[in-house]
């Protein structure tokens, strides 16, 4: 696993954003106020079209702590599907019901799914929910599901041995910890158990860390401390593990063996269809499009305008996270009129005051238009750039009108 600082490949990424200094604005002129961290990978296809990948780094430190948010919520999807296929009992898939029991005092049950369409939660209809809006509590039912010791150590098995994943999302007043159980969980069809998993605790060691965030915070309680908010126990995923993850599901076969999840063709097609389709798209949930508008979880090169239209012809696989003024996306983005595609990862900390949990983030005023900025710059590059031989980009071409389950 690389710590420390990332060399980049050559000093080509740094001269190519600063030639567009102006446009990508005072993000990349002060990028070190701004934690700002890039990560681009050059995708060129040989002769029988096969991958091959050029990485530069911009900024890029594992050492360097930034807040995940919503970007653990990718392996998450993977390690469900992954855990379903490791159990290998006939009729238990994706799409059987799954009802989660409660935990007093740290997570209720769920019985019910009214945004899916035969009324029932399953794996399936939470990735779905994950991955076209974020959703936090389809997060936090995987989460129960992998069970906290299998997830970081699934991770670390897969060379991310600086990732920690050490609690649920979206919710406060749940100690580390609480953290460590997860409920019992069944999943029945027509009155029939096919599968029960009991309570569970996980012993797992974490390493220590000293992971600070912000200049002040306000607690639980909604008093302001006057000291940075100790993140060492927080979730962490650095930006190289993250497209290390993204790569390892949009190009499963250019990874090792050991970094691979254990997943098959159709979890593959269901993941590129929910990373890459638009709320709008989606049957089962339908979602008000007046919050959860077209480009509602799309920030490189999309900037997640509302109204921002490019063109159905590009595709923008990713998963972003947004929290305590952090703002992350990491992305497989492809264009299938011009045969172009690329992968990009950008962490950037859009937090002026220093203070948390205040709710004064510049998301939209600054992180935002630079996501958006970034991604044009490296999308303008790749569309002149000349290719040896044109990729055939077929296999991420999906029907959005057909509901896939």
């Amino acid at each position: 696993m690389l710590t420390g600082h990332l060399n980049p490949t050559s000093s080509f990424l740094d001269t190519l954003l600063s030639s567009h200094a102006a446009k990508l604005g005072p993000v990349f002129n002060d990028p070190s106020r701004y934690r700002l961290q890039i990560i681009y990978t050059r995708i060129d296809r040989d002769a029988g079209n096969r991958p091959h990948f050029t990485d530069y780094y911009y900024r890029t430190d594992t050492g360097s702590y930034f807040y995940p948010a919503s970007t653990v919520k990718l392996p998450a999807t993977a390690l469900a599907l992954e855990k379903l296929n490791d159990l290998n009992i006939p009729g238990l898939n994706r799409n059987t019901p799954m009802f989660t029991d409660s935990l007093p005092g740290i997570s209720p049950a769920v019985l019910t799914d009214s945004s899916a369409a035969n009324g029932l939660p399953s794996i399936a209809q939470y990735i779905k929910k994950i991955l076209l809006v974020s959703d936090n509590d389809a997060f936090n039912r995987l989460y129960e599901f992998i069970g906290q010791e299998t997830f970081n150590k699934r991770l670390w098995e897969q060379g991310y041995s600086s990732t920690q994943i050490r609690h649920r999302v979206g919710v406060t007043g749940i100690t580390p910890e609480q953290n460590r159980y997860t409920n019992a969980i069944s999943f029945r069809q027509n009155g029939t158990e096919i599968y029960h998993q009991p309570v569970a605790h996980s012993n797992l060691e974490f390493s220590s860390r000293h992971d600070l965030m912000g200049r002040s915070y306000y607690n639980d309680k909604e008093e302001l401390v006057n000291s940075p908010m100790d993140a060492s126990k927080k979730n962490r995923i650095p930006l190289a593990d993250l497209h290390g993850i993204l790569r390892s599901i949009i190009f499963p076969e250019s990874v090792t063996k050991s970094k691979r999840f254990r997943l098959n063709d159709s979890d593959y097609h269901f993941l590129y269809y929910c990373m890459s389709a638009q709320p709008e798209e989606s049957s089962h949930p339908v979602y008000d499009t007046t919050e959860f508008h077209h480009n509602y979880v799309k920030f490189l090169l999309f900037g997640g305008e509302t109204n921002n239209h490019i063109t159905a012809n590009i595709r923008s696989f990713n998963k972003p996270g947004w929290a305590y003024g952090f703002l992350t996306d990491i992305a497989y983005i492809a264009d299938f009129s011009n045969k172009v595609e690329f992968m990009l990862s950008a962490t950037v900390y859009v937090n002026e005051d220093g203070v948390l949990n205040d709710k004064h983030y510049q998301f939209q005023e600054t992180g935002e238009p630079f996501m958006k900025a970034l991604g044009e710059v490296i999308y303008e590059y790749e569309l002149q750039r000349k290719r040896q031989h044109t990729p055939d980009l077929s296999r991420f071409i999906i029907n959005y009108d057909k509901s896939i389950h």
